[in-house]
């Protein structure tokens, strides 16, 4: 098991390139690495946590648009800057709840647990294996000669953003595409992950309260994944960054 130095140290080297923060000034990024996870399929614990996550949807939503939502309509302004369609692309908020109205999907403990989290704080939060990772995240604006390791058809591709998409990646290629609208599949969690990093996306009207409440809930819930769950944390803004180790 990774020290929690270790995995403070990996989210040291994470980066916002400054081209997306002219894009967006307010947009901030919240970084958790989790270490000692125990990790295994869904569950009726993430079961119940999913119903109460569509539960909120629907009265959130309650006959309103989606795109209406601030912090979704924030994301479709975010998209349309890099030339990313928000209507054919959805953000991973928006397409999320317009599936909660209808039932999530449950695809392994991990990834129901941070749907949950996601549509109930109403932020885009992404979760990958830590230990597929090669070297630390970046977000930048693509040169579109990056790999993406994606399916289309059953099959397994590599494809390419556009030139100026913002994407997360690290040395191997793209690990999230336009944002946090696709992940790839080398680095998505699964069933035997122990080592994780989660990403919480933020763009105001959402405040750095919310934003930190929704960390707080995805770290307390992930904490009881297992006895020896380890958790580091990084805020990274267009301003000082700040370090938090549990």
């Amino acid at each position: 098991m990774p020290e929690s130095g270790m995995l403070q140290e990996f989210l040291d080297g994470g980066q916002v390139d400054a081209a997306v923060f002219a894009l967006r000034p307010d947009y901030r990024a919240l970084l958790l690495a989790v270490d000692g996870l125990v990790p295994g399929p869904s569950d009726q614990a993430g079961e119940e946590l999913l119903r109460t996550a569509e539960s909120a949807a629907r009265e959130l939503l309650n006959g309103r648009p989606v795109e209406q939502l601030p912090h979704v309509a924030a994301w479709r302004e975010a998209y349309q800057a890099f030339g990313a369609k928000p209507s054919r692309t959805r953000n991973s908020l928006e397409a999320l709840l317009r599936r909660a109205v209808s039932g999530l999907p449950r695809v392994n403990r991990l990834t129901d647990l941070y749907n949950a989290v996601s549509v109930i704080h109403q932020i885009p939060l992404g979760g990958e294996d830590l230990t597929r990772y090669s070297g630390a995240p970046r977000l930048v604006r693509a040169t579109g000669k990056e790999p993406f390791d994606t399916a289309a058809d059953g099959a397994a591709v590599i494809e390419h953003p556009e030139p100026g998409e913002v994407v997360w990646c690290d040395d191997a290629g793209v690990t999230c595409r336009r944002w946090n609208w696709r992940q790839a599949r080398r680095t998505q969690l699964g069933e035997h992950t122990t080592s994780a990093l989660f990403i919480l996306d933020a763009l105001e009207p959402m405040t750095d309260a919310a934003l930190h409440a929704a960390a707080e809930d995805l770290a307390a819930r992930l904490t009881r994944l297992g006895p020896d769950v380890r958790v580091a944390r990084r805020l990274i803004t267009a301003g000082p960054i700040v370090n938090e180790g549990d």
